[in-house]
């Protein structure tokens, strides 16, 4: 890859609706497009990408780093002076797991949307999630 494309390369976790994993790199992802490719470094070459498709998926989960701290409790609640964008929402995966956080394009019948954590210190920056992965959607008020 050319330096270019290294510094476009974003971190990612790729959720399989299975239960499988995948973390690495990705400059190729778009909601409307039915794969992806993720790399294990940046200095991987663009052969050598394992290709994702997203039909498979719960969710891609685009993340500070690939450790997360796993002692940090995610806050599931929003605070009074928290400046946000979009709708307030709490969305429940078919596995059970719950996230809280915002949205601006919620559309059931849409392959998924974007979700943007209420913890500023969650590892994760926005998930993008699959809508035939979601258990409930419950819309938050206040």
């Amino acid at each position: 890859m050319d330096d270019q494309t290294k510094k476009e390369l974003i971190r990612i976790i790729a959720r399989y609706a299975d239960g499988r994993i995948v973390k690495g790199y990705t400059q190729d992802f778009a909601p409307n497009k039915p794969f992806f490719h993720v790399y294990n470094s940046v200095f991987e070459s663009a052969d050598e990408g394992v290709k994702v498709l997203l039909k498979e998926l719960k969710a891609v989960f685009f993340v500070k780093d690939f450790e997360g701290n796993p002692s940090h409790d995610e806050r599931k609640e929003f605070s009074k002076d928290q400046k946000l964008h979009g709708r307030k929402m709490e969305v429940t995966f078919g596995d059970g797991e719950i996230l809280v956080g915002t949205t601006t394009g919620y559309d059931p019948h849409r392959e998924g949307f974007f979700l943007f954590p209420v913890d500023p210190q969650s590892n994760n920056l926005r998930v993008f999630i699959l809508s035939k992965a979601v258990k409930k959607v419950r819309h938050l008020t206040g």
